[in-house]
This record gives structure tokens, C-alpha cells and sequence, in this order.
């Protein structure tokens, strides 16, 4: 069956041990959480690398801040891998009912309603402002939806070529560069992508089984992507959708992202209530409290694996390509005079 290297064992007196692997074979609900600079990003990476070399894998990586463009580093060839820098989706993508909040309106409201219609008859966002422009709405109505497709165009995110699901279940895992995006935009891009590979899957028009990786994923739950990021979550297993999401703040995330997840890898935590956020979700066999058992150093972690029912502390292994999500540091700049 296809595995992916993770890390290794640690013993109790901090040397590493066995290998330990990853099942690639079934798709799994994931959830990576660390404070910040504790090795969550680095992880996502790992696991990123690991889905890119099996078969039948199509990994697909949300990156909102960047991180991840080392996947397809050019001085490597361990994992084939490719950036999308400045990744668009058609309009058509985003359900009807997603419009109204991802443009701020109210949807019962006489804008939000008017947008909804526009979304519903056209399937382009030059067609949606079309559509508004010519309709019957009143005139406040038309001008404040007009000013807000406007906007969201202004983010470069919808094309009628844009990314679909058969783009992103190719041989190669694909590196969504999101950095610079608004939230919003950043939003409607995770949302399409988890939907239309979800719904590509449902109807078998795709044969790779996709493993989405979402970064920083409290900015997503809670946003227009939160309904599709909870579908893979909830009823990706059946038709073979992955879904790995990482955070510094569980206590942010919806308490489905901690019950649906059967791989839990926790990293340093040390506010209160991300400690208990993720305590309160976690299973029986758990055996005492989390905070008592939370790694101290950066890289190790806590591996909860709900098939086997069973925690391990791991030593998460060093990436093959370069990780983008260190922070910079002063000392590396040298004065220019």
C-alpha cells in the first residue's frame, strides 16, 4: 500500500527510533496544529512531499502566505511538483448562495439578492455585472452591486479559463500561491477548488484520489470556503477526498475540523484555549491530558491515529525541498551603508 515517510519514533530520552509512516492508500480528515515556529508549516510540507511521489495521488496545496513554493524547487527533483502563482477560478464555481458573503451583502437584502440572480444566470463575472447593469433592481441596488463586482475583479481571481478540477489532478502535486490575495479572494479560490474536486470525484470524472493541504486554515473556516472545506470533511471519504488542515489556532477552528479528524499531529501549544480546544476533542483512549504530554521542541509532535486508536511522539523528518515559511530574522540583513 502506499506510504508516506513521516519521521520517527521518539524515545523518552529524546533519540529518534523506529520509522514511522504514513497510510497514503485511504483518504484521511487531517489536522496539523503548533504554535507559531514550532514545525505546523514544515509538517504540511512533509506530508505535501509524501502524496506528491505516490500514485494515484493528486495533492493540491492552499498556500496563502508562500510557503510552499519550494515544493517545486528547481534544483530538486525529489517531488514533482508545480507553483500556480496567482491562481484564478471561474465564477461559475462559487455556488449562487456564496456570492452575497463574499462580497459583504446582505442576502436578503435588495443587493444581495440582486447578486444572487446574477449569479444564478450567468456564469462569468463579466456576465454577472452584465446581468446586474441591465436588470430591473433599483438603482441603489444595481450601483452598489456594481461596485462590488467591480471589486472583486479588481482581485484578479475569476477567469472564464480559470482552474478546474481535471487541471489539478494531473501527476504533479500543485502549489496554490495565494500570498498578497485579499482574504475574501483567497477564500473563493479554496472554496472552488475544494468543491469542484469534491464534486469531480462524486461524478468520477477525475481519477487521482486529491489530498487538499490548507494552510492557516482559521482564515478559511468561517469564510465562503468554510461550506466546501466542511463537505470534504464530512462526506470526503467516500468518494476519496483528502483533507489536511493546518493552524496555530484550533480554538478558531469549528469543532466538525477536531470530531472529523481521524490524524491529529499536535505540535508545541501554549495558549490556554487552543490547548483546550483540541483537548475536549480528542478520544478515549487518549490517556491523560493533553497538556501534560504536548512536545517542547520544535519538529516533535504528537501523532493521534484514530484508525488504529492509538498516540505516538514523532520526530517529523526533515523536508526534501526548501520550507518558505521560516521567519526572517535582522541578523540576516547586513547594513547597506
Amino acid at each position: 500500500m502506499p506510504t508516506g515517510r513521516l519521521g520517527t519514533y521518539r524515545a523518552r530520552d529524546g533519540s529518534d527510533g523506529a520509522a514511522v509512516g504514513i497510510d497514503l492508500d485511504r483518504p484521511h480528515a487531517g489536522l496539523v496544529v503548533g504554535k507559531r515556529g514550532s514545525g505546523k508549516s514544515h509538517t504540511l510540507g512533509v506530508l505535501a512531499e509524501a502524496t506528491a511521489r505516490a500514485s494515484g495521488i493528486a495533492p493540491v496545496v492552499v498556500d496563502p502566505m508562500g510557503a510552499f513554493r519550494g515544493l517545486a524547487d528547481s534544483a530538486s527533483d525529489a517531488v514533482p511538483a508545480t507553483v500556480v502563482e496567482r491562481p484564478t477560478v471561474r465564477a461559475s464555481a462559487l455556488s449562487p448562495p456564496a456570492w452575497p458573503p463574499l462580497l459583504s451583502l446582505d442576502p436578503e437584502g435588495a443587493a444581495g439578492a440582486l447578486v444572487w440572480r446574477a449569479a444564478t444566470e450567468r456564469e462569468t463575472l463579466a456576465g454577472m455585472r452584465e446581468y446586474a447593469a441591465e436588470s430591473a433592481a433599483d438603482g441603489t441596488a444595481r450601483g452598489v452591486v456594481e461596485n462590488h463586482l467591480r471589486l472583486a475583479a479588481s482581485w484578479g481571481a475569476f477567469a472564464p479559463d480559470g482552474l478546474g478540477a481535471a487541471d489539478l489532478a494531473g501527476t504533479e502535486a500543485t502549489v496554490l500561491d495565494l500570498a498578497g490575495a485579499p482574504p475574501a479572494a483567497m477564500n473563493a479560490v479554496c472554496a472552488a477548488v475544494a468543491s469542484g474536486l469534491y464534486e469531480a470525484r462524486v461524478a468520477d470524472a477525475i481519477e487521482r484520489l486529491p489530498w487538499v493541504f490548507v494552510d492557516e486554515a482559521h482564515a478559511f473556516f468561517g469564510g465562503v470556503a468554510d461550506g466546501a472545506l466542511r463537505t470534504v470533511l464530512t462526506r470526503g471519504r467516500a468518494p476519496g477526498v483528502s483533507l489536511v488542515a493546518a493552524t496555530q489556532r484550533p480554538s478558531a477552528l469549528p469543532d466538525v475540523a477536531t470530531s472529523q479528524a481521524d490524524l491529529v499531529i499536535v505540535h508545541r501549544l501554549t495558549a490556554g484555549a487552543d490547548v483546550e480546544a483540541l483537548g475536549t476533542a480528542r478520544p478515549v483512549y487518549f490517556d491523560g491530558s493533553i497538556a501534560e504530554r504536548l512536545p517542547r521542541r520544535v519538529g516533535d509532535a504528537l501523532v493521534v491515529d484514530d484508525a488504529t486508536e492509538t498516540v505516538h511522539a514523532v520526530r517529523i523528518r526533515e523536508r526534501e525541498t526548501p520550507h518558505g515559511g521560516s521567519s526572517a530574522r535582522a541578523s540576516d540583513r547586513q547594513e547597506s551603508s
